[in-house]
């Protein structure tokens, strides 16, 4: 069974950092690519960073480009997201998104919270 569980959220003030950690179980990691979304209150959920399967090659949505940094570690079975510059338009609730197969994964979310 696939498990994608999320953690390091919390509230900061604008200018701080967070880092962001997916514990992921249940399928095999290193062959899936890995994704973080972000979802505002009264927004849509949007596709914030992916991270290809050997990490090598990683795509930034942008609005975040040149603040955050996706990657992952393998061996862990882990992906990261490390927030730098936050500002309160990044607050929402971070989910880690996995496709394996053809199936569609979700975390349960962390909330991010940043005040000005």
């Amino acid at each position: 069974q696939v498990h994608l569980v999320e953690s390091g959220g919390g509230l900061v003030q604008a200018g701080e950092s967070l880092r962001l950690s997916c514990a992921a179980s249940g399928f095999t990691f290193s062959l899936s690519a890995m994704s973080w979304y972000r979802q505002a209150p009264g927004k849509q959920r949007e596709l914030v960073a992916t991270v290809t399967r050997a990490g090598g090659t990683t795509n930034l949505a942008k609005s975040v480009q040149g603040r955050f940094t996706i990657s992952r570690d393998n061996a862990e079975k882990t992906l990261y997201l490390q927030m730098n510059s936050l500002t309160p338009d990044d607050t929402a609730v971070y989910y880690c998104y996995a496709l394996v197969g053809l199936l569609q994964y979700w975390g349960q979310g962390t909330q991010v919270t940043v005040s000005s």
